[in-house]
């Protein structure tokens, strides 16, 4: 297959369908499968993935979403650098509009504060070049994914000789939180779908020490709708026949051992270090703090400034969501209080956002 249509063949989706209601037809049980990727979470929500699938299979989303996983004391540090006149906050533009304590990116900007939405990380590096009299402050949020893109951007400004360059580093990896959510007994999660984008710079082969500590199916799927079909029946045969393997569904770009230059830019600039996740709180090893031989980019230790006390919106389930213990339907504020217009949480502000892709595909 070489275009993406192909991959969204009807009669093929309708055989994998029926081979997945095969293979369950006498289970009397539930297989829980947890998509840890907010692209496969828009997915599902999508094309439907769930209304097609027999009720004993049951998928759930988890803390796939980057931004959603962000802690708000994260946000609440971005506004008080926002704050600062001497400062200029450079971000992706899905942090702007998530709520901290009291604020959010997009109303400091509002009212005057310098906040730009950059591309990538290389732009922020040029905003620094041209402002020399200005701190830049670029908000490093995301996975393994986005994270060499923010290594080779400080390496640049390195190389360039910016001393205005900093990075606030909230980088997060996806094997810690995974183990944590598999051995959560009130979860009892039967197999993941592991995330793409992810897994093309880690490489399938990441995921072998998970299945083999824990005797849970890993199958690294894609996006498209016989993507995931494809990945569900792999899972699904697994757990049928009580085994526990890493298999590859998006093998035209996922590799075993990943991206190697990908990770030797992330092993030269950063180190694992604990991280807090919202909804799951502290969980060691799980983030990535920069190295000492670059800890002059870093925002914090460089730009020593003091941060409002974090406050959490009440009511709002983000943390359970996350952990796939709850639909956005369950929590009180969803579609009343929280919309895309006017989000209280990380959930409905994301593109990726298990809220967002509900509100607007519907309950599905």
């Amino acid at each position: 297959m070489k275009y993406s249509s192909e991959y969204r063949d009807p009669l093929l989706a309708k055989a994998l369908i029926g081979a997945i209601h095969r293979a369950v037809s006498h289970y009397q049980g539930r297989i829980t499968l947890m998509e840890v990727c907010g692209t496969h979470t828009m997915s599902i929500y999508q094309h439907g993935i769930r209304q097609l699938l027999p009720k004993a299979v049951r998928l759930i989303s988890g803390p796939g979403c980057p931004v959603c996983v962000t802690p708000i004391s994260y946000v609440d540090q971005a506004l008080a650098y926002a704050r600062r006149p001497e400062t200029i906050v450079a971000t992706f533009g899905d942090m702007v509009r998530v709520p901290g304590s009291t604020s959010n990116l997009q109303r400091e900007k509002a009212t005057g504060a310098d906040v730009r939405i950059v591309y990538s990380p290389l732009d922020a590096v040029s905003i620094a070049a041209k402002n020399p009299d200005k701190a830049v402050v670029f908000l490093g949020v995301g996975f393994e994914t986005t994270a060499p893109t923010v290594a080779g951007s400080l390496l640049t400004a390195q190389q360039r000789g910016l001393q205005n360059y900093f990075i606030l580093c909230a980088h997060k990896t996806m094997l810690a939180p995974m183990a944590a959510l598999t051995s959560d007994p009130e979860l009892q999660v039967d197999g993941y779908i592991c995330p793409a984008h992810v897994s093309a710079v880690i490489g399938s082969e990441a995921y072998r020490p998970l299945v083999e500590r824990y005797a849970v199916p890993c199958v690294v799927t894609g996006f498209e709708p016989l993507d995931m079909l494809r990945g569900i029946q792999m899972l699904v045969q697994q757990v049928m026949a009580g085994e526990a393997r890493v298999e590859c569904e998006y093998r035209r770009i996922v590799k075993p051992a990943g991206n190697l230059k990908a990770q030797a830019l992330l092993a030269q600039v950063f180190e694992p270090c604990a991280a807090e996740w919202r909804g799951l709180g502290v969980i060691p090893a799980s983030g990535l703090r920069l190295r000492a031989a670059y800890q002059t980019f870093d925002a914090e230790l460089a730009l020593p400034l003091d941060v409002e006390p974090t406050k959490e919106h009440q009511g709002c389930c983000c943390g359970e969501i996350l952990k796939g213990k709850l639909l956005p339907g369950a929590c009180p504020l969803f579609r009343t209080l929280c919309t895309p217009e006017q989000p209280v949480g990380a959930c409905m502000v994301s593109s990726e956002g298990t809220c967002a892709a509900e509100y607007k595909y519907g309950n599905v």
